[in-house]
Protein backbone atom coordinates (compact mmCIF):
# COMPACT_ATOMS: atom_id res chain seq x y z
CA UNK A 1 0.00 0.00 0.00
CA UNK A 2 2.90 2.63 1.14
CA UNK A 3 4.55 1.42 -2.16
CA UNK A 4 1.45 2.38 -4.32
CA UNK A 5 1.28 5.46 -2.70
CA UNK A 6 5.09 6.21 -3.19
CA UNK A 7 4.71 5.64 -6.46
CA UNK A 8 1.66 7.40 -7.39
CA UNK A 9 3.45 10.82 -5.44
CA UNK A 10 6.66 10.36 -7.43
CA UNK A 11 4.30 10.38 -10.73
CA UNK A 12 2.36 12.97 -9.88
CA UNK A 13 0.68 15.33 -13.15
CA UNK A 14 2.54 18.22 -14.37
CA UNK A 15 -0.10 20.16 -13.13
CA UNK A 16 -0.37 18.93 -9.83
CA UNK A 17 3.09 19.68 -9.45
CA UNK A 18 2.86 23.26 -10.84
CA UNK A 19 0.26 23.60 -7.78
CA UNK A 20 2.68 22.36 -5.46
CA UNK A 21 5.15 24.93 -6.55
CA UNK A 22 2.91 27.82 -6.50
CA UNK A 23 1.90 26.82 -2.48
CA UNK A 24 5.23 26.97 -1.33
CA UNK A 25 6.02 30.04 -3.30
CA UNK A 26 2.48 31.42 -1.84
CA UNK A 27 3.96 30.26 1.88
CA UNK A 28 7.33 29.74 1.99
CA UNK A 29 8.64 33.27 1.67
CA UNK A 30 6.13 34.99 4.45
CA UNK A 31 6.98 32.19 6.76
CA UNK A 32 10.78 33.01 6.52
CA UNK A 33 10.15 36.59 6.29
CA UNK A 34 8.22 36.01 10.06
CA UNK A 35 11.40 34.27 11.46
CA UNK A 36 13.75 36.49 10.00
CA UNK A 37 15.40 33.98 7.58
CA UNK A 38 15.84 35.35 3.83
CA UNK A 39 13.25 33.30 1.80
CA UNK A 40 16.03 31.84 -0.35
CA UNK A 41 16.86 29.38 2.84
CA UNK A 42 13.17 28.41 2.86
CA UNK A 43 13.28 28.06 -1.02
CA UNK A 44 16.16 25.68 -0.82
CA UNK A 45 14.94 23.66 2.31
CA UNK A 46 11.25 23.25 0.34
CA UNK A 47 13.13 22.20 -3.08
CA UNK A 48 14.99 20.01 -0.44
CA UNK A 49 11.77 18.13 0.88
CA UNK A 50 9.91 18.03 -2.61
CA UNK A 51 13.11 16.62 -4.47
CA UNK A 52 13.88 13.76 -6.00
CA UNK A 53 16.29 12.55 -2.62
CA UNK A 54 12.90 13.09 -0.50
CA UNK A 55 9.45 12.89 -1.06
CA UNK A 56 10.33 12.68 -4.51
CA UNK A 57 7.23 14.86 -6.09
CA UNK A 58 9.78 16.92 -8.43
CA UNK A 59 12.13 15.09 -11.06
CA UNK A 60 15.76 16.22 -10.96
CA UNK A 61 15.69 17.31 -14.43
CA UNK A 62 12.53 18.01 -15.51
CA UNK A 63 12.97 20.01 -19.11
CA UNK A 64 10.23 22.91 -18.36
CA UNK A 65 11.69 23.12 -14.58
CA UNK A 66 15.29 23.25 -16.07
CA UNK A 67 14.05 26.09 -18.30
CA UNK A 68 12.52 28.18 -16.44
CA UNK A 69 15.50 27.76 -13.80
CA UNK A 70 17.99 28.69 -16.12
CA UNK A 71 15.61 32.03 -16.73
CA UNK A 72 15.77 33.06 -13.03
CA UNK A 73 19.30 32.25 -12.29
CA UNK A 74 20.17 34.80 -15.52
CA UNK A 75 17.76 37.33 -14.30
CA UNK A 76 18.73 37.25 -10.87
CA UNK A 77 22.48 38.44 -11.94
CA UNK A 78 20.47 40.87 -14.10
CA UNK A 79 18.49 41.98 -11.50
CA UNK A 80 22.00 42.28 -9.33
CA UNK A 81 23.49 44.29 -12.28
CA UNK A 82 20.47 46.93 -11.82
CA UNK A 83 20.42 47.53 -8.50
CA UNK A 84 23.32 48.86 -7.80
CA UNK A 85 23.24 52.54 -7.19
CA UNK A 86 26.06 53.90 -9.49
CA UNK A 87 25.47 57.28 -8.57
CA UNK A 88 26.06 56.06 -5.22
CA UNK A 89 29.32 54.38 -6.50
CA UNK A 90 30.90 57.34 -8.19
CA UNK A 91 29.95 59.44 -5.02
CA UNK A 92 32.79 57.89 -2.61
CA UNK A 93 34.60 56.09 -5.94
CA UNK A 94 38.21 55.86 -4.88
CA UNK A 95 37.41 54.70 -1.00
CA UNK A 96 34.67 52.17 -2.65
CA UNK A 97 37.09 50.54 -4.65
CA UNK A 98 39.67 50.57 -2.14
CA UNK A 99 37.14 48.66 0.29
CA UNK A 100 36.62 46.73 -2.76
CA UNK A 101 40.25 45.23 -3.53
CA UNK A 102 40.29 44.50 0.34
CA UNK A 103 37.30 42.80 0.81
CA UNK A 104 37.61 41.03 -2.66
CA UNK A 105 41.28 40.04 -2.32
CA UNK A 106 41.70 38.85 1.52
CA UNK A 107 38.94 36.44 1.23
CA UNK A 108 39.72 35.15 -1.95
CA UNK A 109 42.97 34.62 -0.52
CA UNK A 110 41.70 32.59 2.80
CA UNK A 111 39.40 31.00 0.40
CA UNK A 112 42.49 29.85 -2.05
CA UNK A 113 44.06 28.88 1.44
CA UNK A 114 41.00 26.59 2.19
CA UNK A 115 41.08 24.71 -0.97
CA UNK A 116 44.78 23.97 -1.71
CA UNK A 117 44.51 22.64 2.33
CA UNK A 118 41.22 20.38 0.85
CA UNK A 119 43.52 18.96 -2.20
CA UNK A 120 42.46 21.16 -4.80
CA UNK A 121 44.54 22.84 -7.58
CA UNK A 122 45.32 26.10 -8.65
CA UNK A 123 42.22 26.74 -10.48
CA UNK A 124 39.80 25.17 -8.23
CA UNK A 125 41.34 26.73 -5.06
CA UNK A 126 41.27 30.02 -6.85
CA UNK A 127 37.40 29.65 -7.92
CA UNK A 128 36.72 28.39 -4.05
CA UNK A 129 38.57 31.74 -3.17
CA UNK A 130 35.93 33.80 -5.54
CA UNK A 131 33.10 32.27 -4.06
CA UNK A 132 34.01 33.83 -0.76
CA UNK A 133 35.29 37.37 -2.77
CA UNK A 134 32.02 38.49 -3.11
CA UNK A 135 28.77 39.97 -1.23
CA UNK A 136 25.24 40.40 -1.74
CA UNK A 137 23.54 43.78 0.42
CA UNK A 138 20.51 41.51 1.58
CA UNK A 139 21.04 43.85 4.79
CA UNK A 140 20.22 47.14 2.44
CA UNK A 141 16.63 47.77 3.76
CA UNK A 142 18.16 47.82 7.39
CA UNK A 143 19.76 50.53 7.19
CA UNK A 144 17.35 52.44 4.86
CA UNK A 145 14.64 51.84 7.33
CA UNK A 146 17.70 53.01 10.05
CA UNK A 147 18.10 56.26 7.85
CA UNK A 148 21.90 55.34 8.12
CA UNK A 149 22.40 55.56 4.16
CA UNK A 150 23.82 59.13 4.19
CA UNK A 151 26.77 57.63 6.40
CA UNK A 152 29.87 57.64 4.04
CA UNK A 153 31.19 54.33 5.83
CA UNK A 154 27.55 52.84 4.69
CA UNK A 155 28.28 54.16 0.96
CA UNK A 156 31.47 52.89 0.63
CA UNK A 157 30.50 49.63 1.80
CA UNK A 158 27.31 49.20 -0.81
CA UNK A 159 29.75 50.76 -3.53
CA UNK A 160 32.25 48.19 -3.12
CA UNK A 161 29.71 45.62 -4.41
CA UNK A 162 30.52 46.65 -7.95
CA UNK A 163 34.02 46.09 -7.71
CA UNK A 164 33.93 42.72 -5.91
CA UNK A 165 30.58 41.09 -7.74
CA UNK A 166 32.83 41.85 -11.09
CA UNK A 167 36.11 40.75 -9.87
CA UNK A 168 34.30 37.49 -8.65
CA UNK A 169 32.23 36.95 -11.81
CA UNK A 170 35.68 37.29 -13.79
CA UNK A 171 37.60 34.91 -11.96
CA UNK A 172 34.90 32.66 -12.65
CA UNK A 173 34.87 33.61 -16.59
CA UNK A 174 38.77 32.70 -16.26
CA UNK A 175 38.57 29.43 -13.89
CA UNK A 176 35.54 27.55 -16.14
CA UNK A 177 37.10 27.25 -19.44
CA UNK A 178 40.97 26.43 -17.96
CA UNK A 179 39.08 23.53 -16.22
CA UNK A 180 37.22 22.29 -18.85
CA UNK A 181 39.75 22.48 -21.60
CA UNK A 182 43.24 22.95 -19.27
CA UNK A 183 45.37 25.48 -19.86
CA UNK A 184 47.40 26.39 -22.61
CA UNK A 185 48.97 30.01 -23.07
CA UNK A 186 47.41 30.71 -26.36
CA UNK A 187 44.20 29.35 -25.20
CA UNK A 188 44.53 31.85 -22.38
CA UNK A 189 45.32 34.82 -24.52
CA UNK A 190 42.94 34.67 -26.69
CA UNK A 191 40.35 34.39 -23.58
CA UNK A 192 41.65 37.59 -22.59
CA UNK A 193 41.45 39.07 -25.62
CA UNK A 194 37.61 37.81 -26.15
CA UNK A 195 37.33 39.28 -22.31
CA UNK A 196 38.99 42.51 -23.17
CA UNK A 197 36.51 42.69 -26.29
CA UNK A 198 33.31 41.31 -24.79
CA UNK A 199 32.68 43.16 -21.78
CA UNK A 200 33.13 46.76 -23.09
CA UNK A 201 31.07 45.63 -26.30
CA UNK A 202 28.24 44.88 -23.62
CA UNK A 203 28.67 47.79 -20.95
CA UNK A 204 29.60 50.13 -23.83
CA UNK A 205 27.93 49.09 -26.75
CA UNK A 206 25.03 47.06 -25.73
CA UNK A 207 24.24 50.42 -22.92
CA UNK A 208 24.46 52.45 -25.64
CA UNK A 209 21.87 50.68 -28.10
CA UNK A 210 19.32 49.95 -25.09
CA UNK A 211 19.80 53.73 -23.75
CA UNK A 212 18.47 54.43 -27.78
CA UNK A 213 15.92 52.29 -28.08
CA UNK A 214 14.27 53.32 -24.38
CA UNK A 215 14.62 56.78 -25.32
CA UNK A 216 12.39 56.29 -28.49
CA UNK A 217 9.77 55.55 -25.44
CA UNK A 218 8.30 51.90 -27.12
CA UNK A 219 4.68 50.96 -25.27
CA UNK A 220 4.99 49.25 -21.94
CA UNK A 221 5.02 45.77 -23.41
CA UNK A 222 7.51 46.76 -26.06
CA UNK A 223 10.17 47.74 -22.71
CA UNK A 224 9.53 44.34 -21.20
CA UNK A 225 10.31 42.35 -24.08
CA UNK A 226 13.40 44.46 -24.96
CA UNK A 227 14.48 44.18 -21.11
CA UNK A 228 14.41 40.29 -22.08
CA UNK A 229 16.23 40.45 -25.41
CA UNK A 230 19.25 42.07 -23.59
CA UNK A 231 19.44 39.58 -21.12
CA UNK A 232 18.95 36.72 -23.18
CA UNK A 233 21.50 38.53 -26.21
CA UNK A 234 23.92 38.93 -23.57
CA UNK A 235 23.71 35.43 -22.14
CA UNK A 236 24.00 34.39 -26.11
CA UNK A 237 26.96 35.96 -26.55
CA UNK A 238 28.58 34.93 -23.57
CA UNK A 239 27.96 31.49 -24.25
CA UNK A 240 29.56 32.16 -27.47
CA UNK A 241 32.90 32.97 -26.20
CA UNK A 242 33.01 29.89 -23.40
CA UNK A 243 31.55 32.51 -21.03
CA UNK A 244 28.90 31.27 -18.45
CA UNK A 245 25.75 33.22 -18.97
CA UNK A 246 24.89 35.00 -15.44
CA UNK A 247 28.09 36.70 -16.44
CA UNK A 248 26.41 38.39 -19.62
CA UNK A 249 23.33 38.85 -17.18
CA UNK A 250 24.97 40.34 -14.79
CA UNK A 251 26.99 43.02 -17.45
CA UNK A 252 24.01 43.69 -19.13
CA UNK A 253 22.16 44.89 -15.79
CA UNK A 254 24.69 46.75 -15.32
CA UNK A 255 24.86 48.34 -19.36
CA UNK A 256 21.08 49.43 -19.06
CA UNK A 257 21.33 50.64 -15.48
CA UNK A 258 20.78 54.06 -16.26
CA UNK A 259 18.77 53.49 -19.36
CA UNK A 260 16.19 52.10 -17.66
CA UNK A 261 15.92 54.49 -14.07
CA UNK A 262 12.24 55.60 -15.71
CA UNK A 263 11.60 51.96 -17.05
CA UNK A 264 7.52 51.04 -16.42
CA UNK A 265 8.38 47.41 -18.05
CA UNK A 266 11.26 46.90 -14.98
CA UNK A 267 9.25 46.54 -12.38
CA UNK A 268 6.83 44.12 -13.64
CA UNK A 269 9.91 42.26 -14.95
CA UNK A 270 11.47 42.20 -11.44
CA UNK A 271 7.61 41.32 -9.86
CA UNK A 272 7.55 38.36 -12.60
CA UNK A 273 11.31 36.95 -11.98
CA UNK A 274 11.28 37.72 -8.30
CA UNK A 275 8.28 35.77 -7.92
CA UNK A 276 8.29 32.97 -10.47
CA UNK A 277 11.81 32.35 -12.35
CA UNK A 278 14.29 33.52 -9.27
CA UNK A 279 11.78 31.25 -6.77
CA UNK A 280 12.39 27.90 -9.45
CA UNK A 281 15.65 28.26 -9.40
CA UNK A 282 16.27 28.33 -5.43
CA UNK A 283 14.18 25.35 -5.46
CA UNK A 284 15.92 23.61 -8.16
CA UNK A 285 19.32 24.44 -6.32
CA UNK A 286 16.97 22.26 -3.58
CA UNK A 287 16.13 19.27 -5.75
CA UNK A 288 20.50 18.51 -5.94
CA UNK A 289 20.88 18.25 -2.16
CA UNK A 290 20.98 14.90 -0.74
CA UNK A 291 20.25 14.85 2.88
CA UNK A 292 22.55 11.69 3.50
CA UNK A 293 25.68 13.31 1.79
CA UNK A 294 24.98 16.50 2.81
CA UNK A 295 24.90 15.15 6.64
CA UNK A 296 27.53 13.21 6.08
CA UNK A 297 29.37 16.23 4.53
CA UNK A 298 29.04 18.37 7.64
CA UNK A 299 30.89 15.63 9.47
CA UNK A 300 33.24 14.29 7.05
CA UNK A 301 34.22 17.47 5.75
CA UNK A 302 33.70 19.67 9.00
CA UNK A 303 37.10 21.28 8.68
CA UNK A 304 36.00 22.60 5.06
CA UNK A 305 33.18 23.86 6.13
CA UNK A 306 34.56 25.31 9.10
CA UNK A 307 37.52 26.57 7.04
CA UNK A 308 35.20 28.23 4.86
CA UNK A 309 32.65 30.01 7.19
CA UNK A 310 35.78 30.87 9.01
CA UNK A 311 37.67 32.07 6.38
CA UNK A 312 35.20 34.29 4.92
CA UNK A 313 33.89 35.91 8.68
CA UNK A 314 37.42 36.59 9.65
CA UNK A 315 38.95 37.99 6.55
CA UNK A 316 35.61 39.85 5.51
CA UNK A 317 36.32 41.14 9.21
CA UNK A 318 40.09 41.98 8.83
CA UNK A 319 39.15 44.22 5.83
CA UNK A 320 36.89 46.27 7.19
CA UNK A 321 38.82 46.53 9.88
CA UNK A 322 42.19 47.55 7.48
CA UNK A 323 39.73 50.14 5.82
CA UNK A 324 38.83 51.40 9.02
CA UNK A 325 41.66 52.46 10.54
CA UNK A 326 42.86 53.72 6.81
CA UNK A 327 39.67 55.61 6.62
CA UNK A 328 39.53 57.14 10.03
CA UNK A 329 36.11 56.13 10.51
CA UNK A 330 34.63 54.75 14.10
CA UNK A 331 34.64 51.25 15.95
CA UNK A 332 31.02 51.19 15.02
CA UNK A 333 30.98 52.06 11.75
CA UNK A 334 33.62 49.49 11.02
CA UNK A 335 31.76 46.92 12.04
CA UNK A 336 28.85 47.91 9.78
CA UNK A 337 30.77 47.58 6.71
CA UNK A 338 32.04 43.78 7.99
CA UNK A 339 28.38 43.36 8.72
CA UNK A 340 26.95 44.57 5.15
CA UNK A 341 29.85 42.56 3.64
CA UNK A 342 29.28 39.01 5.25
CA UNK A 343 26.02 38.00 3.64
CA UNK A 344 26.89 35.70 0.55
CA UNK A 345 23.24 34.98 -1.13
CA UNK A 346 22.35 34.65 -4.70
CA UNK A 347 25.67 35.75 -6.71
CA UNK A 348 27.38 33.43 -4.53
CA UNK A 349 24.96 30.36 -5.03
CA UNK A 350 24.60 30.77 -9.16
CA UNK A 351 28.62 30.84 -9.18
CA UNK A 352 29.05 27.97 -7.18
CA UNK A 353 26.17 25.82 -8.96
CA UNK A 354 28.32 26.80 -12.51
CA UNK A 355 31.24 25.54 -11.23
CA UNK A 356 29.79 22.32 -9.59
CA UNK A 357 28.64 21.37 -13.43
CA UNK A 358 31.70 22.50 -14.69
CA UNK A 359 33.46 19.29 -15.85
CA UNK A 360 36.84 18.66 -17.87
CA UNK A 361 37.30 16.00 -20.19
CA UNK A 362 38.19 13.56 -17.28
CA UNK A 363 34.62 14.29 -16.22
CA UNK A 364 35.72 15.73 -12.91
CA UNK A 365 33.88 18.63 -11.64
CA UNK A 366 35.35 22.03 -11.06
CA UNK A 367 34.31 22.15 -7.12
CA UNK A 368 33.13 19.02 -5.61
CA UNK A 369 29.67 17.90 -3.88
CA UNK A 370 31.29 18.78 -0.18
CA UNK A 371 32.47 22.35 -1.51
CA UNK A 372 28.89 22.74 -2.99
CA UNK A 373 27.07 21.57 0.88
CA UNK A 374 29.60 23.82 2.49
CA UNK A 375 28.78 27.19 0.45
CA UNK A 376 24.95 26.10 0.98
CA UNK A 377 25.80 26.50 5.00
CA UNK A 378 27.90 29.38 4.54
CA UNK A 379 24.69 30.90 2.67
CA UNK A 380 22.24 29.84 5.73
CA UNK A 381 25.44 31.24 8.46
CA UNK A 382 26.16 34.64 6.61
CA UNK A 383 22.64 35.84 5.73
CA UNK A 384 21.25 35.39 8.97
CA UNK A 385 24.35 36.22 11.02
CA UNK A 386 24.88 39.58 8.27
CA UNK A 387 21.52 41.46 8.98
CA UNK A 388 21.46 40.52 12.78
CA UNK A 389 24.64 42.68 13.28
CA UNK A 390 23.98 45.24 10.80
CA UNK A 391 20.72 45.76 12.61
CA UNK A 392 22.47 46.09 15.88
CA UNK A 393 25.87 48.55 14.83
CA UNK A 394 24.22 50.67 12.34
CA UNK A 395 21.76 51.48 15.27
CA UNK A 396 25.08 53.31 16.85
CA UNK A 397 26.46 55.03 13.48
CA UNK A 398 25.97 58.91 14.01
CA UNK A 399 23.22 60.60 11.88
CA UNK A 400 24.59 62.24 8.19
CA UNK A 401 24.79 65.94 8.52
CA UNK A 402 21.55 67.20 7.13
CA UNK A 403 22.29 69.05 3.94
CA UNK A 404 22.95 73.02 4.68
CA UNK A 405 20.56 75.03 2.17
CA UNK A 406 21.39 77.13 -0.64
CA UNK A 407 21.83 80.90 0.78
CA UNK A 408 18.97 82.77 -0.09
CA UNK A 409 19.06 84.58 -3.62
CA UNK A 410 17.70 87.88 -4.06
CA UNK A 411 14.31 87.67 -5.77
CA UNK A 412 13.00 90.05 -7.24
CA UNK A 413 8.81 90.61 -6.49
CA UNK A 414 6.70 92.94 -8.77
CA UNK A 415 5.06 95.37 -6.77
CA UNK A 416 3.75 97.43 -9.43
CA UNK A 417 4.73 98.35 -13.12
CA UNK A 418 7.72 101.16 -11.79
CA UNK A 419 8.40 99.01 -8.86
CA UNK A 420 10.06 95.88 -7.46
CA UNK A 421 11.38 94.75 -4.01
CA UNK A 422 14.50 93.12 -3.56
Amino acid sequence: MFDLVWDQVRHLPPLVRFCIMMLIFFTVPPLCRRVRLPAVVGLLGAGLVIGPFCLGVAPKHGEAVEFIAELGKLLLMFFAGLEIDLIQFNASRNRSVGFGLLTFGLPLVAGMGVGFAAGYPLIGALLIGSLLASHTLIAYPIVDKLGKLGNEAVTVAIGATVFTDVAALLVLAVCIPIHATGFSPNQFAVQLLELAVYVPAVLLGLGWVSRKLFALKPAKEGQFALLLLVVALAAVAAEAINLEGIIGAFLAGLAVNSATRDCEAKHELEFLGNHLFIPTFFLTIGFLIDVNTFARTLVDHFWLVAGIVGGLIGSKFLAAEVARRVYGYTWHEGLTMWSLSLPQVAATLAAALVAYNTTNAAGERLIGEPVLNSVIVLLVVTSVLGPILTERYAKQLPDAPAPQPAPAQPVAIPVDEHHALV
